[in-house]
């Protein structure tokens, strides 16, 4: 089987003089063989034939009409006005000979039609661009191929502009990406400092700590997923960001000394104050210690806080000397409370035979009844004190059984002071002469309202004179 690589002699130009450039007869599968990568076609040197790509025979024959062949097999192709030999193609026909070479050609083509397609992607570097506008323009400039290569040239040159424009729309993008990368780590730096100029009495230092830390993660996340931003920009804001973090630090470290010696002396505080607690728990004195009890916790509640296990630990000690007294004290009322009950239900007893004495009419029956119910409130000092919830309710009901009696005393003494008499009898000559005067304004008045006011006010002192008749 025929060998299924091109190969050509242009690099042997040098050792074998003036030697013709002479290829083997390709087979049918090198000429159908798959084009390779376009990173492989823009890097292959040119004195490496690329393997033929399938191209119409349309592009073929229109590319071969470039170029002859002669009768030794030598190739030439038609190079704008002048005329060169590209090659030899011995023991083949013409026709294979061009068909080669124009395949040649458009290999070449090709290449510069996926460098125009590589320079549309995102991902391409100047580097690249570079390199392969380098390659490209060697390439063309005398290649070994049949077809229209002043066009191929022209391609090149529309190839270069659009590189030039690529790199300066990268290179714009990247400015760009640079000026976006550098706000954003400003704007992390910007928040750090506002946490260090915000700090004072009031700071919660373990969520500014936790606001630092979720600021120093954003701050390594931006600089694992943006763009790389200048050293000299890096380091001026990094030394800001520290700076923040260094202020903050330092802050914690003093506030938290402070806060240790704060917490020693609360400590100091707490341990005196149960020491008064367990000197005054066995007091039976309820009132004085009560209000000492109550004075002691307030001191409790000033003397600050010795922290978390310690308060607990403390606060078990002096709960338990407060327990002591208070439960004795309760305890006390309980006893207190069942004697008061007792006493609620003797004065509720005696309660029914004081209401039984009233309603009373006549003067000799409210003497009667007050004799009585002496008796009963003589009996009632005697039994003591009752719950405070019912004094009120039991010593209304016994005065209104007092109120009832005397109520009836005093009308009896009324009927009997001359001068109460002597001020109903003027009272009674005052509202007789108003009467009449009344009738005659009644009489004599014919606006409604006024009349209807009139004739009220008479009523009222009808039932004036009605009651003390």
């Amino acid at each position: 089987m025929a060998d299924t690589n091109v190969t050509e002699s242009q690099n042997q130009d040098a050792t074998n003089d003036g030697a013709k450039k002479t290829v083997a007869a390709p087979t049918p599968a090198a000429m159908k063989a798959h084009t390779p990568s376009p990173a492989a076609l823009a890097k292959k040197p040119a004195s490496h034939a690329p393997a033929t790509t399938a191209h119409s025979e349309e592009d073929i024959k229109k590319d071969e009409s470039f170029g002859r062949v002669d009768d030794k097999g030598n190739v030439f192709v038609k190079d704008g006005d002048e005329e060169r030999e590209v090659g030899q193609f011995p023991n083949a026909s013409a026709d294979e000979a061009l068909s080669l070479y124009a395949r040649r050609y458009l290999d070449l083509k090709a290449k510069l039609d996926l460098f125009a397609n590589r320079l549309k992607s995102n991902s391409i570097k100047p580097r690249e661009i570079d390199e392969t506008v380098t390659t490209l323009t060697e390439e063309v400039k005398n290649p070994d191929v049949v077809g229209d290569i002043p066009a191929l040239r022209e391609q090149m040159e529309t190839l270069k502009q659009k590189a030039a424009d690529k790199k300066e729309a990268i290179s714009k993008a990247r400015k760009e990406a640079m000026a976006k990368a550098v706000a954003e780590r400003t704007a992390i730096v910007e928040k750090a400092e506002a946490l260090a100029a915000g700090l004072g009495d009031s700071t919660n230092w373990r969520s500014t700590a936790d606001k630092f830390r979720s600021l120093f993660e954003q701050w390594q996340e931006h600089q694992r997923t943006t763009i790389r931003i200048d050293k000299a920009d890096a380091d001026a804001l990094w030394k800001r960001f520290s700076g923040a973090r260094t202020t903050f630090n330092q802050a914690r470290r003093k506030w938290a000394q402070a806060r240790d010696v704060e917490r020693a002396h609360a400590k100091s505080e707490k341990e005196a104050i149960i020491a008064e607690a367990n000197e005054l728990k066995d007091s039976t004195a309820w009132g004085e210690t009560s209000h000492k009890f109550n004075e002691l916790m307030d001191r409790w509640k000033k003397a600050g806080r010795a922290g978390r296990n310690e308060d607990d630990a403390l606060w078990a000690q002096f709960r338990a000397a407060a327990d002591t007294f208070f439960n004795a004290r309760q305890a006390d009322r309980d006893q207190i409370n069942s004697a008061e009950k007792d006493n609620l239900a003797k004065k509720e007893a005696l309660l029914v035979k004081a209401e039984a004495l009233v309603p009373v009419k006549t003067e000799d029956e409210a003497k009667q009844a007050r004799a009585k119910l002496a008796e009963i409130q003589e009996e009632w000092d005697q039994i003591g004190y009752v719950p405070r919830e019912d004094m009120r309710r039991i010593e209304s009901r016994l005065d209104n059984v007092d109120k009832q009696i005397k109520a009836v005393e005093d009308a009896a003494w009324k009927q009997t002071d001359p001068e109460a008499d002597a001020r109903k009898s003027s009272f009674e000559v005052q509202l007789k002469a108003q009467l009449t005067a009344l009738d005659e304004q009644i009489a004599n008045e014919s606006d409604p309202k006024k009349k209807a006011k009139l004739e009220a006010e008479k009523a009222t002192k009808e039932q004036w004179l009605n009651a003390i008749m």
